[in-house]
């Protein structure tokens, strides 16, 4: 393997464990409603993980190409800080500042 597609594997798997467990965290603590309580992270972090693409291949015979995998990974991102905006409980960017 190359050096670029093991730090491809790196970042992936660093955001799946990030958005996928942060995601389940905040739909444990804050409860399963809005669905904008973590559902976007945790469905962001599972399409970007290289297993469910491995698991669509072998049983389901979907080829889920690792751009694909990043494109969906984005768009629940940027879905759910969009589904934050229009609630009114944030901003579509995120402000690190107190």
């Amino acid at each position: 393997m190359t050096l670029l597609r093991w730090l491809g594997l790196i970042v992936v798997w660093g955001w799946t464990v990030l958005a996928g467990i942060g995601g389940l965290g905040l739909i444990i603590t804050l409860g399963p409603w809005p669905p904008t309580n973590g559902w976007f992270a945790l469905l962001s972090g599972v399409s970007a993980c290289p297993l469910t693409a491995w698991l669509l291949k072998k049983y389901a015979g979907i080829k889920f190409p690792d751009w694909a995998r990043l494109v969906v990974a984005v768009l629940f991102f940027v879905a759910g800080r969009l589904g934050l905006e229009i609630e009114g409980r944030g901003t579509f960017l995120p402000s690190f500042s107190n």
